[in-house]
């Protein structure tokens, strides 16, 4: 059961692995784009790509003969990546249990977000644990869990792909350590330190994007690692009176005395941007305005003159 890219690679390991997979379970197909052309999940694609011949796309995870189907599959174990909360008399069904991939060293970053969430944190480790599921979101027994550092510039969409083939593999062990009856579980209630506080990761909501110029340097960095490539950190230029919007791709924290009020921008209309912060500057690597691709930089400032330590202002050339 699973729905985008991060599901597929677990997907694909199970079948080269010769697990035999009696159903796929995903979203149903929606539009999407400009044009709003019905698309496939990224788990659909690849399951009818492997000719699996069993595709579901429910509505509704509780509609009786949805339920009854499954049922009826017979399937030992269900696993779910990257899907929707399941009712309970879904997650019962499989003698041997449903088990989760999330990604994240849980108890930690429970919640729809936990890739974006822990470097938008400045996190400096992460992971991947499987488990059991239980009646709550991302609270079951643990059954393995890999920790793994997350790299000073990586972004969300290189943390992605490399969790993401860490994942897949943690599941095949998994799976193996199910079949023959060598696992232990532990309950993430013995892992809970801090008087039973956790870090959350719930779902990114466009409010989350906005950038803070009165905030530090190095956290405004790690908000737009933690959403680059997508949604990404946005902001606004002045232009013509006109707010501009832009997000931020890529940027490096430069941490040092100013004077000049947060979200001042500097350049030098050839090679760099930089803008203020509470403690120093983010120099802007690369950017995308508004309904234009991504640009670096120099590129950018061969189309628009900045005028340098004036608010928020960009002219265009």
């Amino acid at each position: 059961m699973g729905t985008p890219e991060f599901a597929v690679a677990t997907l694909g390991s199970l079948l080269m692995n010769g697990a035999n997979i009696v159903g796929v379970v995903t979203a149903p197909d929606k539009p999407s784009g400009r044009g709003r052309k019905i698309t496939k999940s990224a788990v659909k694609k690849f399951a009818e790509f492997s000719n699996i011949p069993i595709i579901m796309q429910p509505m509704d995870l509780k509609n009786p003969d949805f339920v009854s189907f499954l049922k009826n599959l017979n399937a030992d174990l269900f696993i779910v990546v990257a899907f929707r909360m399941l009712p309970e008399e879904v997650w019962r069904i499989p003698p041997r249990g449903t088990i989760n991939l999330h990604a994240s060293f849980l108890p930690d970053y429970r919640g729809a977000a936990p890739i974006n969430r822990a470097i938008m944190n400045g996190e400096t480790t992460t992971g991947v644990t499987t488990f059991f599921i239980d009646e709550k979101i991302d609270t079951g027994n643990i059954i393995l869990r890999e920790e793994v550092q997350i790299f000073p510039f990586e972004n969300a969409g290189d943390l992605h792909d490399r969790l993401m083939k860490l994942g897949a593999r943690l599941v095949i062990r998994t799976l193996a350590g199910i079949s023959e009856n060598k696992i232990k579980t532990l309950a993430q209630t013995k892992l809970i330190k801090n008087e039973g506080i956790t870090k959350l990761a719930p779902k990114i909501h466009p409010n989350d994007c906005i950038i803070d110029w009165n905030l530090e340097a190095v956290r405004i960095h790690n908000l737009v690692r933690g959403l680059s490539p997508y949604p990404g950190a946005r902001s606004w230029f002045r232009c013509d009176s006109v707010n501009l919007s832009f997000k931020i791709i890529e940027s490096q924290p430069k941490i040092e005395k100013h004077s000049f009020k947060p979200g001042t921008i500097s350049s030098d209309g050839k090679q760099y941007i930089m803008i203020s912060c509470k403690d120093g500057f983010l120099s802007v690597i690369s950017l995308q305005l508004e309904g234009k691709s991504r640009m670096g930089t120099e590129e950018f400032l061969r189309g628009f003159r900045v005028s340098d330590f004036n608010v928020g202002t960009i002219q265009p050339v």
